[in-house]
């Protein structure tokens, strides 16, 4: 399958993205990160999205809900009426506490207000990849409709990105790659991928041409050093996803 090549023009993301949100300075995942990752200048975000049990796209990292809230447990087992409920906040800090958990149609109303851009993760529940990524790309589809800048849809799961193409295959898609596994560029040509973000450690000159020479934008995360940032610079990558939007300067 002939690879999908977006123009220069069409690329929807700049150089510097902020990681989950500003998910270091504010509760990462939550309307209040995004918030604070656009005080700091911040016009791209990443974040990540996976369904509840009422298959309603909201953002979160984890399977469970252990790290980032009080509650425990797997969250995909609950409902949308409980989870919006759940403090997505305190964990971060004090100032935070009672930030809830956003769907993905809070933070497509936040992003499109303000003319923001959007790398967005598809993360399932383990077991859930291809349903996840179908229904996911489905409500982009419908939240962006219209909208002359629309969503890259990432993620580490090959079956995820899958199920995006077959639900919305007009949607941008990248495949996420932490370690140099066997056959993941054939993977990201089958899936018709626009762009690769890979850990940076295995970002280097030749992987970035690679990319490029086959219509594919280079992208990396997370980088919170300088000299890491200047290098990926200096070799040509396309984005930079980053906790550091305190000290890194997007514009």
């Amino acid at each position: 399958m002939p690879n999908f090549k977006l123009g220069a023009a069409d690329w929807p993301l700049p150089l510097w993205i902020a990681h989950r949100g500003a998910g270091k300075l504010a509760p990462e995942n939550t309307l209040a990160a995004f918030r604070e990752g656009a005080r700091h200048g911040y016009r791209a975000f990443e974040c990540d999205v996976k369904l509840s049990a009422d298959d309603v796209p909201f953002l979160l990292h984890d399977t469970e809900l252990d790290r980032t809230t009080p509650e425990c447990g797997v969250a995909s087992l609950r409902p949308w009426s409980e989870l919006s409920r759940t403090d997505a906040g305190i964990w971060h800090s004090r100032a935070y506490a009672g930030e809830p958990l956003p769907s993905l149609r809070a933070i497509a109303a936040f992003l499109q207000a303000n003319g923001f851009a959007l790398d967005l993760e598809i993360k399932p529940t383990p077991g859930d990849e291809e349903r996840t990524g179908r229904l996911v790309a489905a409500e982009v589809a419908r939240l962006w409709a219209g909208q002359a800048q629309v969503p890259v849809l990432s993620s580490f799961q090959p079956e995820a990105l899958q199920g995006a193409m077959q639900a919305a295959p007009q949607l941008p898609r990248a495949l996420l790659v932490d370690t140099n596994w066997p056959g993941w560029f054939e993977v990201a040509q089958r899936l018709v991928c626009v762009a690769v973000i890979t850990n940076r450690q295995l970002m280097d000159a030749t992987l970035i041409a690679q990319l490029h020479d086959a219509g594919m934008r280079a992208l990396v995360y997370t980088v919170n050093d300088t000299n890491e940032a200047q290098r990926l610079i200096a070799l040509g990558i396309n984005g930079i996803i980053t906790d550091a939007v305190d000290r890194f300067s997007p514009c």
